[in-house]
């Protein structure tokens, strides 16, 4: 049963100067590994550090449309990683912990994230499922 559904757009342009900003302050969203990462491609980091964005708002509002009791978005960026599995697919790993000790109505659901970019934009899509 579906519980929740998010999607977010984002301009990839607004993310172009992301690789100047310093480690910590990037770690308020990303995780150390999605940092080197999006760091790894150069000129490309604007796309990596976008599409990694839109998945945690489309996320946020997946989660938060499950679980109306509202969460911080900065506790949503904490309790998300972004990665690919074994085939290359794009997968979202949650922190249920962190996020049940905010709202203890939260329980652990399926998740399923599928991202998409053009020269310009970065979109991610989110659905949140009972297990």
């Amino acid at each position: 049963m579906i519980k929740g559904i998010g999607i977010d757009i984002v301009d990839i342009e607004r993310f172009s100067h992301w690789h100047q900003y310093q480690s910590a302050q990037l770690q308020r969203i990303f995780s150390i590994e999605e940092i080197a990462h999006c760091l790894e491609y150069g000129k490309l980091s604007a796309g990596r550090f976008a599409v990694r964005f839109a998945a945690r708002e489309a996320f946020f509002k997946a989660i938060q449309a499950a679980y109306p009791k509202p969460l911080p978005f900065l506790i949503c960026c904490k309790a998300v990683y972004l990665s690919n599995n074994k085939q290359g697919t794009p997968q979202l790993t949650i922190n249920w912990e962190l996020l049940t000790a905010i709202n203890p109505a939260i329980e652990p659901l399926a998740v399923h994230v599928s991202l998409s970019h053009s020269k310009t934009t970065a979109t991610a899509f989110v659905i949140l499922e009972t297990q």
